[in-house]
């Protein structure tokens, strides 16, 4: 049985990469067949168990809180809205009063997601243990629709994970994490990335990974959007 958490969805971006479709909208409410991806992160969230969800906002925010306001005024949904953006890990230490679990999911608001994923995810959140701080949920390339670059991000070794090196086979991070909050908190700064705190795990030897079986659909660009569209046909 899965575990009830609780999740944020980052959603704070310019989402520049995906003009001029993002000219008058944020991205998480960029469309893939008539769906957007705020809407298809949420439902796929609360599909698998999740029982609250925190978005952060910056550019154009209130259309992502009317948004909100209208689709889902029943569910325990909450936003925190940066006057300035505060990168992927700033963003979540902003948030961290508005949870009242310890460890939490962490997701980025531009992935497809498919009920395909359904099982990945869930594994990732089920291995997550009380000792544990950081596990990411990574992809193979030749799963990860959208992503085309041609070095890894990570690579996984019995479970655990470290940078990339020339040679290992190509690992994205899939954009999704489970995290102790309580790391966020060893870092002083307001602003500062995820990279930032995997680096200090991954001295430590303690980040954790998952592979996804099932094929993934990121949309940071319009070619992304187009992948996404044409698996949902």
């Amino acid at each position: 049985m899965l575990k009830s958490f609780s999740a944020m969805i980052l959603a704070a971006g310019y989402g520049k990469r995906m003009l001029s479709l993002t000219d008058e909208i944020p991205k998480p409410l960029v469309k893939v067949n008539n769906i957007s991806l705020l809407k298809n992160s949420i439902d796929f969230l609360y599909k698998i168990g999740c029982k609250k969800i925190v978005i952060n906002t910056h550019y154009k925010h209130n259309l992502i809180s009317y948004f909100i306001q209208e689709n889902y005024t029943n569910h325990n949904i909450k936003i925190s809205h940066e006057q300035n953006i505060l990168d992927t890990a700033g963003g979540v230490k902003n948030a961290i009063k508005l949870f009242d679990d310890k460890n939490i999911v962490v997701t980025n608001s531009d992935i497809f997601w498919r009920k395909e994923n359904k099982i990945d995810v869930a594994n990732l959140i089920n291995n997550f243990n009380s000792k544990e701080e950081c596990r990411l949920l990574l992809v193979e390339k030749e799963k990860a629709h959208g992503l085309i670059n041609k070095i890894g991000d990570f690579s996984l070794i019995n479970d655990y994970v470290k940078r990339w090196n020339e040679g290992d086979k190509i690992l994205f991070y899939s954009g999704l994490q489970m995290i102790s909050l309580n790391i966020l908190n060893n870092f002083i700064s307001s602003k500062f990335s995820f990279n930032d705190v995997w680096d200090i795990q991954i001295k430590k030897n303690s980040l954790y990974g998952n592979l996804m079986l099932s094929d993934f659909y990121h949309v940071g660009d319009k070619n992304g959007l187009k992948a996404a569209i044409n698996s949902n046909t």
